[in-house]
């Protein structure tokens, strides 16, 4: 699995998983009952990670689609 995304937003997650989902490229949210149980701190934000085997193709999508400029900068 490779992180494409870390954020605290919650719009920003629920828009990349439609995307990911459109595509069928399998992915996961973790650190989102951490995120929930810090508060609104913000000090533990939700990555979302893919297969490996997808990352280019999901990392592309979110450049199609205007944003990738939140992508993580690591695992690429």
């Amino acid at each position: 699995m490779k992180e494409l995304l870390r954020t605290n937003d919650i719009v920003l997650i629920s828009f990349v998983e439609s995307l990911l989902k459109e595509q069928n490229i399998e992915h996961i949210v973790v650190d989102q009952h951490m995120s929930i149980l810090e508060g609104s701190v913000g000090a533990i934000p939700r990555r979302l990670l893919v297969d490996s085997d997808c990352n280019d193709q999901a990392r592309k999508l979110l450049h199609d689609a205007g944003i990738g400029n939140e992508l993580s900068e690591t695992n690429q």
